[in-house]
């Protein structure tokens, strides 16, 4: 696990080499630098916000605003999705007029801030010289992590150095809430991308995040620095750090839907317990020596049962199958050694056959012998899994905050297998003469 130690050595700037190269303005009284943010907004990509900052120059008449946030998606949405996954996440640094760079924002329909920043014409060089450095061609790719370094930690580590380390400092307190926290918080308005990163996220996301650390939120930042003292006096008195506000556009944020648990949990555990109410055993007179069970209700309730099994399959395997690849392959550290392996398998993308056959015939699958026995313990390895997460999460040993999972998902997934065990199979039934 990453600690604030390590995540604060992580904001050292590399050393700006050559800078007699670098044309400064030739008075930086007359060059002022603006924080521009951006709120939420409705995509996967941007519901944490988005920070930037303008550099306005009047002794070279250029307006220009300086965006962390450009990424390629040339090479298709698969390849990107395949790449992020894997932790190659090429972002860059881009440069564009205000116009252009509003009008984007104006089309998305996103609220944008713009506050002056007020500097001293020393801590302005240092600035202009990081951002000069950084349009180099060598600089302007950078590696993006969401946490630790995105468009909002560029600026934050950029005005820290201006600073002269004075940010960093006065931030090093412990903040209440973890990394899982904003992350469940600012997808609220997309209920299924919430719940599927608090399943896929370890352990890594639930320590509490320094306040320094949780200053790569663009909402955050801003807060912060509305409140923090600059080094620039005005009339004898040191002025806040931000200062003109402007609400450049406004529009309605996205707006947080029901807890996604809520969702998830009764969508899955009502149809199951009414699923339940509907079993009913199999006399002994249809040649079996162990009687078992079937449902009421006949092709409906088979049909309900296949449905939600599509779901569940699917869902269960794909979430196995990402948490399984993302340990081997990527370098996301936030995907590996995830205990919620245990609760999801990539083998339960198979279940989808079975479905689809309960969800076309409306009755329970005839099998082998072997095959049904097979299945059973699949079943009864999965059942136990699923024991052993419970336990170990209850009795303290799972560092990973499961708790949502444990309430809502857990005994769901549990109680349909068990449905599906004794109602979704039946062996084939042999006449013994004697």
């Amino acid at each position: 696990m990453l600690t604030s130690a390590q995540a604060a050595e992580q904001t050292s700037l590399p050393e700006i080499t050559d800078e007699e190269s670098i044309l400064l303005p030739r008075d930086f009284e007359r060059v002022d630098f603006y924080l521009i943010t951006v709120d939420v907004g409705n995509q996967v990509w941007d519901n944490f916000g988005h920070t930037a900052l303008r550099v306005v120059d009047r002794n070279s008449n250029s307006d220009l605003v300086f965006n962390w946030g450009l990424f390629d998606t040339s090479a298709g949405n698969v390849t990107f999705a395949t790449n992020f996954l894997r932790g190659i996440l090429n972002y860059q640094l881009g440069v564009s007029p205000p116009s252009w760079e509003f009008g984007r924002y104006e089309r998305e329909q996103r609220t944008v801030w713009q506050d002056k920043i007020n500097l001293t014409p020393a801590q302005k060089e240092t600035l202009y010289k990081r951002l000069a450095w950084n349009l180099r061609e060598e600089n302007i790719v950078y590696s993006y992590q969401y946490f630790f370094d995105n468009c909002t930690t560029r600026v934050r580590d950029y005005l820290n150095e201006a600073l002269g380390g004075r940010l960093q400092e006065q931030n090093r307190a412990f903040s209440p809430r973890t990394f899982r926290d904003e992350v469940l918080d600012h997808y609220a308005s997309v209920p299924p991308v919430a719940f599927s990163l608090d399943v896929l996220m370890n352990d890594r996301i639930d320590r509490r995040m320094s306040q320094w650390e949780e200053l790569f939120l663009p909402k955050q930042l801003r807060r912060e620095l509305l409140n923090f003292p600059s080094d620039v006096i005005v009339n004898g008195l040191r002025a806040d750090m931000l200062d003109e506000p402007v609400v450049v556009m406004e529009f309605d944020a996205p707006q947080a839907l029901a807890n996604v648990y809520y969702t998830v949990g009764a969508g899955l555990l009502l149809p199951t317990l009414l699923l339940f109410l509907a079993l009913k055993r199999i006399p002994i007179s249809s040649f079996s020596s162990q009687p078992g069970f079937t449902l009421r209700g006949g092709v409906l309730t088979y049909r309900v049962m296949g449905l939600i099994a599509l779901i569940v399959s699917f869902a269960s395997g794909i979430y196995g199958l990402i948490m399984t690849v993302a340990w081997l392959e990527s370098a996301h550290l936030d995907l590996h050694h995830n205990v919620n392996l245990m609760l999801f398998w990539p083998t339960d993308i198979l279940g989808i056959v079975f479905a689809l056959k309960w969800l076309l015939s409306g009755k329970a699958i005839s099998l082998s012998k072997t095959t049904h026995n097979l299945i059973i313990l699949y079943f009864l390895a999965h059942l136990l899994a699923a024991l052993v997460y419970v336990f170990a999460a209850l009795l303290g040993f799972v560092e990973q905050d499961v708790v949502s999972l444990l309430i809502f998902v857990a005994p769901a997934l549990m109680g349909f297998s068990v449905l599906v065990w004794n109602a979704g199979f039946s062996g084939v039934r042999r006449i013994r003469f004697s």
